[in-house]
């Protein structure tokens, strides 16, 4: 009697044991862009405006080219919108600045983007900044013995697309937008 007792738990013990499936995502489903951000750096907001603007658009292994040259002085980051009492520099522009420290944190987020997407699959060598965001984050005050300050606080966010996949979504918002005209 005892043996038909543990036979029976032996049974049981074996149908509690389940495996989980686990779902993959399917070709169709892939997302072809990757993003990274960056929260309260102690940058300029004004500034990384303008890097964002200058980046923006261009490849990533581009855009790390022209930021390094900024680094070394060899090309300047031109500043079309806070450009107030900003000196001209040698080149085709007419306002511009060298921000090293701006610079090398959008050297950083390139990098973590560029990361990001080689997890996800996508080819690292033919990616294209789509979105580039610098938005000003939360402000605190610096402790001073007369009067306060406000410090510096950046927020960045960069989306990065396959090159291929991005010229496609162009061209068939072009078709939506050409449709709506003969439609109307």
């Amino acid at each position: 009697m005892t043996e038909t007792k543990k036979t029976i738990k032996e049974e049981k013990t074996v149908e509690k044991v389940e495996t989980k499936k686990v779902e993959t995502k399917s070709e169709d489903k892939k997302e072809h862009f990757a993003i990274a951000k960056s929260l309260n750096l102690p940058i300029s907001t004004k500034q990384s405006v303008e890097i964002a603007n200058f980046i923006r658009l261009k490849e990533t292994s581009k855009a790390k080219m022209l930021l390094n040259e900024v680094l070394e002085h060899k090309k300047a980051v031109p500043f079309h919108r806070y450009n107030r009492d900003t000196g001209h520099k040698p080149g085709n522009i007419a306002a511009g600045r060298y921000p090293e420290k701006a610079i090398q944190n959008f050297i950083i987020l390139i990098n973590s983007v560029e990361a990001n997407a080689e997890d996800k699959g996508l080819d690292s060598k033919n990616l294209i900044i789509t979105e580039m965001k610098a938005d000003q984050g939360p402000q605190q005050w610096h402790q001073g013995r007369m009067r306060r300050r406000k410090m510096k606080n950046t927020h960045l966010s960069i989306k990065v697309m396959e090159k291929e996949e991005w010229l496609r979504e162009i061209l068939y918002k072009k078709n939506l937008k050409n449709l709506k005209l003969w439609n109307t």
